[in-house]
């Protein structure tokens, strides 16, 4: 009877393992994918003026992590920012002066719209084309979708603002002194107390160079 009891824990004991040893290896597999989306951090855009000219230094590091071609980050940047540019090494500069509050939140909608997934949230990606539209296909879960384009912008040409004009804005981020930022052709419109993605009423009170400033009425 003994006998039978220690054959019986036997074959149990040969039952258990593999079972735990399985729930073991499949918790690791889940660990690792949750640090390997945990680990997707996009470096924070290191900007600085620099005469006329707006310098990008960490240009290269920000689309190593993305993992996208520093030719098509540099021409959204460009489109968005409205300006010329060139890459220089592992530099990106930019023609006018711009807040680093205005380029990380171009590097954040760059990423939103062409490297995270919209079905499972991760960023590994690719962008392929089908019959001329540019698809956002994941590897992760097989999804894709067509890259969104941007709305053409409608907000008044730089060239035609002045001091005392009134118009209504979308605040697009956030300067370093807490103002919104709504940028506008080569021009920087400053709003007090705005938040991104409110519209506001302002009047133009006073223009200096590309800097503008405003009052909300």
């Amino acid at each position: 009877m003994v006998g039978v009891f220690r054959g019986l824990k036997g074959i149990y004991s040969h039952m258990v393992d593999p079972y735990e040893a399985l729930l073991k290896k499949a918790y690791s597999n889940v660990t690792e994918q949750s640090e390997s989306t945990d680990r997707f951090i996009v470096p924070e855009a290191k900007v600085y003026i620099e005469g006329k000219t707006t310098i990008l230094e960490n240009f290269a590091e920000i689309a190593d992590v993305v993992r996208r071609d520093q030719d098509h980050l540099m021409k959204y940047l460009l489109g968005e920012l409205g300006t010329a540019g060139k890459i220089d090494g592992t530099r990106a500069i930019f023609n006018g002066k711009f807040e680093s509050s205005l380029i990380n939140g171009l590097v954040k909608g760059y990423v939103d719209d062409y490297v995270i997934c919209s079905e499972c949230g991760k960023p590994d990606t690719r962008l392929v084309k089908d019959d001329r539209v540019l698809l956002l296909r994941c590897d992760a879960c097989g999804g894709h979708r067509p890259v969104r384009k941007r709305k053409a912008r409608s907000e008044p040409v730089g060239s035609d603002l002045q001091e005392g004009q009134e118009l209504e804005v979308e605040v697009q981020s956030v300067s370093k002194r807490g103002d919104g930022v709504v940028r506008m052709g080569r021009y920087i419109m400053y709003i007090p107390r705005g938040k991104p993605g409110q519209k506001v009423k302002i009047r133009i009170s006073r223009i200096s160079g590309s800097i503008v400033f405003t009052e909300q009425i």
